[in-house]
């Protein structure tokens, strides 16, 4: 049997296994396996371009991996694991960058090719960086938060050189350009299959990769199974030791369990708190725990419509989650409480940090009823079906524990594929969600989830001019090293968030990863996601 043939007739073993976990990777098959990450977990990409619409954060891994930026991040150990380093940046398709007063000169790689052979120009940097601040939604709004807003600050000095000018000084513009939406794409090949409808290309993207990153989609069925190889002329760093990855779609966390026990799968980091926490103690595999950099979990209300306009029945729902209960029976400890502080106990400069709401039945009754909902009403409770490990419990838990004050939540389960859609219609009543900043800044975090001004992931669209201004005046704050300003203003935002309450946290999650012990090199990035080219198989 090809190598091919095996993988997709492999694939397919899985996607029909309903309980007992299959037999992937026979003995015959041992040099492709030793040259192959398999990955298994819950749930898949719906869209490889990070440009595309409603792009859901599976599909952010595929980018990483395919495309480059022209910047990213060196590594620094944060209790024993590489982790990025926020504060320092490393050369990608770029081979020099000069930062001026009110610009910023990249000198191109001359080596670098897309994987189609063709040469990365600064032709295609511009035009790549032109997408990004154009396509809407997502990408645009994320380019802006490091106030790249406009095309004509992309401008081509010569064939090999292009330089960023800034709109005003902004200490988020550099580290904006080290994400993944501002990757670099080949214009030559998508304008071939751009129409007058979709100028930029998103409809060829979505299915197949046009990037000079390290590895390239060969196949992709969605739900199913990503195929990746590695591109041995990648430029931008040194050559990966992970010839091929495939990743499989087993959305049974018990099959995907037993594929890693077995040795049949290398890598998963989206199984139950449960299991992992079980794994660690028996040491059959490694298993690494991180905290989300500048990420929460939280429940979130929509403030426009009753009753969750109201302060005091979004304070009665605050003191109604099951928080402990949280964290014992669904995180089993792996996770930070963002509940609970002290009381006395001063804001920090910082984020995330927890409020002081704590679970107090009685008292989410007695707002209930000042709030003049004496009998609660009924309302539904939506999540993320493809991370419902966490997500599903959590949401029965607090179902349950507001039932106690009258709320009768009906559970609304989304499809992960269409989430991220459903979610930034900015309709849902109440909701649970993850959102991890990439900057890791106080008012990046701020910027995106409570900032009135159409920030998408402001999804409780929460309005408050006070609030924005103090968002607005930190980010010029930092620009100018006015330390004093910076730190009251941070400390007033997030004062007021958790007086208004649109969003509760309830936890500060891991990103927990299981290996087989002859896998290594994971690092932490801010996108919580793998980075195939840092691994290598022993």
């Amino acid at each position: 049997m090809k190598r091919r043939d095996f993988l997709k007739s492999a694939g397919a073993v899985v996607a029909s296994s309903a309980v007992t976990a299959p037999a992937i990777w026979s003995p015959a098959k041992a040099q492709a396996r030793q040259e192959t990450l398999l990955i298994v977990s819950e749930s898949g990409p719906n869209n490889i371009d990070i440009h595309g619409v409603g792009t859901n954060v599976p599909g952010y891994e595929v980018s990483w991996n395919c495309y480059d930026r022209l910047i990213s991040h060196e590594m620094k150990t944060v209790n024993g694991t590489p982790y990025y380093d926020r504060d320092r940046f490393k050369m990608e398709l770029a081979d020099d960058m000069n930062v001026g007063d009110m610009s910023v000169t990249f000198k191109l790689k001359k080596n670098a090719t897309f994987h189609d052979g063709s040469p990365v120009t600064a032709n295609d940097v511009k035009w790549s960086l032109d997408r990004a601040v154009s396509v809407g939604g997502f990408p645009t709004f994320q380019m802006g938060a490091g106030s790249l807003t406009k095309t004509e600050q992309f401008v081509v000095v010569d064939n090999n050189t292009v330089r960023v000018d800034f709109l005003k000084k902004d200490r988020l513009t550099i580290p904006d350009l080290a994400v993944i939406v501002p990757c670099i794409v080949n214009s030559g090949l998508v304008k071939k299959h751009a129409t007058e409808k979709d100028p930029w290309g998103l409809e060829y993207t979505k299915q197949n990769t046009a990037g000079s990153g390290a590895y390239r989609v060969v196949s992709w069925t969605p739900g199913t199974e990503v195929v990746m190889e590695r591109f041995d002329k990648w430029a931008g760093g040194a050559q990966p030791k992970v010839r091929r990855v495939v990743w499989r779609i087993v959305p049974s966390a018990g099959n995907r369990r037993a594929l890693l026990e077995r040795g049949d799968a290398d890598i998963s980091y989206d199984l139950p708190n449960k299991d992992f926490s079980e794994l660690r103690n028996n040491q059959k595999l490694s298993i690494i725990s991180t905290p989300y950099s500048n990420g929460i979990q939280y429940l979130g209300m929509n403030v426009t419509k009753p009753p969750f306009d109201n302060p005091k029945v979004r304070h009665a729902v605050a003191y109604a989650i099951p928080y402990q209960k949280i964290m014992d029976a669904v995180l089993f400890g792996l996770s930070k409480p963002m509940f609970g502080a002290p009381a006395g106990t001063k804001t920090e400069v910082a984020w995330p940090q927890p409020h002081k709401f704590t679970t107090d039945i009685a008292k989410a009754r007695q707002l209930m009823a000042e709030a003049g909902y004496p009998n609660g009403f009924e309302t539904t409770l939506s999540f993320d079906l493809g991370f419902a490990g966490v997500n599903e419990p959590l949401c029965v838990l607090t179902q349950e524990s507001l039932a106690q004050i009258g709320i009768k939540c009906t559970i609304n389960k989304i499809p992960g594929a269409t989430w991220r859609t459903e979610l930034n219609k900015k309709v849902l009543p109440l909701y649970t969600n993850v959102f991890s900043g990439w900057l890791d800044y106080p008012e990046y975090f701020f910027i995106w989830c409570y900032h009135g001004k159409n920030s998408i992931f402001n999804t409780m669209s929460y309005q408050s001019p006070k609030l924005d201004s103090m968002i607005d005046a930190a980010v010029d704050a930092a620009a100018i090293n006015d330390t004093a300003k910076y730190e009251t203003n941070v400390k007033g935002f997030v004062d007021l968030a958790f007086a208004d309450m649109p969003r509760i946290p309830l936890f500060q999650p891991y990103v927990n990863v299981a290996m087989q012990k002859n896998v290594s090199g994971y690092q932490y990035w801010f996108h919580r996601r793998l980075d195939y080219r840092s691994f290598v198989k022993g």
